[in-house]
């Protein structure tokens, strides 16, 4: 299935493209995509519901706006430098475990909402990353057993500003955590239609041109690893989302010289099987 919510921010619904294309409106099943939708076997629930439903439920208007395809986690957790490339263009060590940090679930944004660039902001860049959303409560999981606790995957931005990330002290959860700066979706696509998240390609576009061209195959720490590893730390609660890692061409790694964000550039990116999305970079409003 492929998930989605639609609607002004803070009213959104939740829906469901269908394997032909059109995008229902599933507020008749009466829950949102949230963490005690996953918790209760919501998938399971939703699929069987659906055929009884899906003939008669309502088309979404053409000119909706789509939201992050699940309501705000109870976290946001990414993993850093997990491409090899990308930690030789940032100038760090491949890392031996995955390394870990949050970002705000205050920034999760729809994906063709406006990238907001902060006050004070020098360095706003680009990641595009595969989101994985847990499905179940996972502590304490073994890496054998760690895919049976992923409900899906999405297309992440993951929008950093690196001078606030690695020059304000502290840790990076500063450059990560900006009002929108984690676009997510269009989709939620469930785990049954992704043969391999281990093999697709990943992309990213500034004003047209392609920055970022790989493939998950390419990643350090694979989604088990990374489940089994975080669950030995906290409680994954469903609906949770943990981004995987960006590969090269981010715009701290560009050469001969950075490029970062401006007002009214366009970043486009996708990921094979999970749709695309895309951002139009703007001063923050309240600046």
């Amino acid at each position: 299935m492929k998930l989605f919510r639609f609607g002004p921010i803070g009213q959104e619904k939740p829906g469901i493209q269908t394997a032909d294309g059109k995008n229902l409106d599933c507020s008749d099943f009466g829950e949102d995509w949230n963490e005690s939708f996953f918790a209760n076997e919501g998938l399971y629930r939703l699929r069987h519901w659906l055929v009884d439903h899906q003939n008669s439920l309502p088309e979404v208007p053409k000119n909706a706006r789509i939201g992050s395809p699940i309501a705000r986690p109870s976290k946001i957790i990414c993993i850093g430098l997990n491409y090899r490339k990308h930690a030789e263009e940032a100038g760090m060590e491949v890392p031996e475990v995955p390394i870990i940090f949050m970002k705000a679930t205050s920034s999760l944004s729809g994906p063709y909402d406006p990238i907001f660039i902060p006050k004070n902001s020098k360095q706003t860049d680009w990641e595009v990353e595969l989101a994985v959303i847990i499905g179940k409560r996972a502590k304490y999981v073994s890496v054998e057993d760690a895919m049976d606790y992923v409900a899906g995957y999405a297309v992440h931005n993951d929008v950093s500003e690196r001078d606030f990330q690695l020059r304000h002290g502290g840790q990076w959860v500063k450059g990560k955590s900006a009002d929108n700066f984690a676009p997510l979706g269009p989709y939620l696509v469930t785990g049954d239609e992704i043969a391999d998240p281990h093999n697709l390609r990943l992309w990213l576009k500034l004003n047209g041109k392609i920055l970022q061209d790989s493939n998950t195959s390419d990643l350090i720490f694979d989604i088990p690893t990374i489940v089994s590893h975080l669950s030995q730390y906290m409680t994954l609660l469903p609906g949770d989302v943990i981004s995987t890692g960006t590969p090269s061409g981010v715009g701290m790694g560009l050469k001969p010289e950075p490029r970062y964000l401006e007002h009214g550039d366009v970043v486009e990116l996708g990921i094979e099987g999970l749709g695309s999305s895309r951002q139009v970079a703007m001063n923050d409003p309240e600046a």
